[in-house]
């Protein structure tokens, strides 16, 4: 199965001078831990909430600083062509949650580990067991 299949693919981005409050109260509003950042629809960054408390509330940062002061810039990226597999692999390998599935560096949908999940759960016990192996899960 090819991750175009089962990634999501209206996914809420927001741009590189939002504030921290702003991408805070979006990630509440549609109950997700991470906004990928877009400058004119190119993926530039990703901001998780965890990157929201270590780095914006524990460095003591105010709520309307730009979210491009934190955001994590290097962001694994996958293509549609990846397999599920392949895409828990590279997810594995690099300790990643979310996967943004780019094309042309234009974000066109992003994978978690939940869908990989219910992808997985609605396989055979023979493809799971594969999935994991390859993946080096065990």
């Amino acid at each position: 199965m090819r991750i175009e299949e089962i990634m999501t693919t209206d996914v809420e981005t927001c741009m590189p001078e939002s504030t921290l409050q702003e991408v805070a109260s979006i990630m509440r509003e549609i109950n997700v831990g991470a906004i990928p950042i877009c400058e004119k629809g190119r993926l530039i960054g990703i901001v998780t909430d965890r990157d929201i408390v270590i780095r914006g509330l524990a460095e003591q940062l105010p709520s309307d600083t730009a979210i491009a002061e934190i955001l994590s810039e290097e962001v694994i990226t996958g293509t549609t062509d990846l397999s599920v597999e392949q895409a828990v692999e590279l997810m594995t390998v690099n300790k990643i949650r979310r996967l943004p599935i780019v094309e042309n560096n234009r974000m066109i949908g992003i994978i978690s580990w939940c869908d990989l999940a219910i992808t997985t759960h609605s396989t055979t016990h023979s493809e799971k067991d594969a999935i994991i192996k390859n993946s080096k899960l065990e």
